[in-house]
């Protein structure tokens, strides 16, 4: 590596918006509840009870698969401000927060930035661009490996994890990551933080009352997300008995240990995809995109289907969802 290179990307220049000292996190951890109790109780509550304005949020899932739709529609609908986001993955769940970045409400002061206003295929966000754009946000950015890579650390009770990738690049400049020389080979080395939530969303596709989860297909990094979060709001397509997740223990990936919150929630990721239940909505979302073209018109839009809606599910009446589930199922079961 060229000397006057190393030099320069050892001081990577972003801001670090969470603590990563692992002693502290215990401080927390330590007066968490962890009973094995009934904690189901309604998606309204639980943002209202674990979300606060500040906090620092995460949210599970993958691009437009397994996303916590119902929480995030509530923490815009009880209009949280000025939060922190851990932007691993999250293309719908950063759209649906900057959906409520309007009119003087600012949803959003930092962001760890990896992958957030691409949807894809489907295109960028409009409105997540002119958030972004908008100064009004701090950023730090990161690859989705980096920030996956934070949670383990936070997960395993560390203060960094050291990682085989970044240096060299822009990405890594403007992170918060540092450069180390390995003490075993001597080679310059990329360590990142911890990231430690202090609020996690995650939709799940079943779970007890206990908080004890699965998930199918893909997990990404919620099984790290919610060991590293502080508090996590669990979000599932179906209540099961107890009986019925002790009966396959392998099969529980999240432990009720980790969940504050169980809100039972049927097609709560829409309009992305469940694997296995429905298939995401490509008309749904590309309305959202169409609507976030003029700004006038996607105020008008999240006015109507989330700030003025109940709950979730007056959303999914409101949108015609209902009408267009049966046959995401049917997609999502095709061979």
């Amino acid at each position: 590596m060229d000397r006057a290179l190393e030099s320069h990307l050892v001081n990577a220049i972003g801001p670090l918006f969470t603590d990563p000292d692992p002693e502290a996190a215990r401080v927390f951890f330590r007066t968490k509840r962890v009973a094995f109790e009934d904690k189901q109780m309604s998606v309204e509550e639980a943002v209202e009870r674990f979300v606060s304005d500040d906090c620092y949020l995460a949210s599970g899932g993958f691009g437009t698969n397994r996303i916590a739709t119902a929480a995030l529609h509530e923490i815009v609908r009880q209009g949280r401000q000025q939060l922190g986001f851990a932007g691993h993955t999250t293309t719908h769940d950063f759209q649906i927060l900057c959906g409520g970045h309007v009119d003087g409400r600012r949803i959003l002061s930092r962001v760890d930035a990896a992958y957030i206003v691409g949807l894809e295929a489907r295109g960028l966000s409009p409105q997540a661009r002119r958030v972004m754009q908008s100064g009004d946000v701090e950023v730090c950015e990161w690859s989705n490996f980096a920030l996956a890579a934070r949670f383990r650390a936070a997960a395993s009770g560390l203060p960094f994890i050291p990682v085989r990738s970044g240096l060299g690049t822009d990405t890594f400049m403007y992170s918060a990551a540092k450069q180390i020389e390995c003490p075993f080979t001597g080679r310059p080395t990329a360590v990142v933080p911890a990231l430690y939530p202090d609020v996690s969303l995650i939709h799940v596709h079943e779970s007890d009352i206990h908080g004890n989860a699965r998930i199918e297909g893909i997990s990404v990094a919620d099984v790290d997300l919610a060991r590293a979060s502080k508090r996590v709001i669990l979000t599932t397509e179906r209540i099961v008995a107890a009986e019925e997740i002790r009966s396959e223990p392998e099969r529980t990936v999240i432990p009720s240990l980790c969940v504050d919150a169980v809100c039972e929630v049927p097609y709560g990721s829409y309009p992305g995809n469940m694997a296995g239940c429905y298939y995401s909505d490509e008309a749904h979302l590309r309305t959202w995109l169409d609507m976030e073209q003029d700004e006038a018109a996607h105020r008008t839009f999240i006015q109507e289907h989330i700030l003025d809606t109940a709950d979730f599910k007056t959303y999914l009446d409101q949108c015609g969802a209902r009408d267009r589930l049966p046959e995401l199922a049917r997609m999502e079961s095709a061979p």
